[in-house]
């Protein structure tokens, strides 16, 4: 089964993160893991809430190792254990109900 996380790292202090959100993407990109970056956070598709919380924690800490004094991290876990979902079905299944409402 995999579990979806969704979180978002603010460095504060800082007007613009977008060169922290690219350290972090770079981070979770060489751990291999699934991730889908959106305007406000990115998501991540791995097997286990250890694995993301590791890589979540790591990028916090590439925050305060790239300067910042004070860092803001949001996270939020769906796990489903009676079937597996990925990020792509949970769309998929919101756009098909979305359809057949406009019919």
């Amino acid at each position: 089964m995999s579990v979806i996380i969704e979180f978002s790292i603010v460095p504060m202090g800082e007007v613009s993160i977008s060169k922290y959100v690219a350290e972090i993407i770079k981070l979770v990109r060489d751990r291999g893991v699934k991730y889908q970056l959106t305007p406000m956070g990115t998501i991540l598709e791995v097997n286990s809430i250890e694995e993301g919380l590791s890589i979540i924690r790591d990028a916090h800490e590439l925050m305060f190792k790239l300067g910042s004094k004070r860092v803001l991290t949001t996270i939020r876990i769906d796990e489903r254990r009676d079937k597996a979902r990925t990020m792509e079905d949970k769309v998929k299944s919101v756009m098909e109900k979305v359809e057949s409402v406009r019919e």
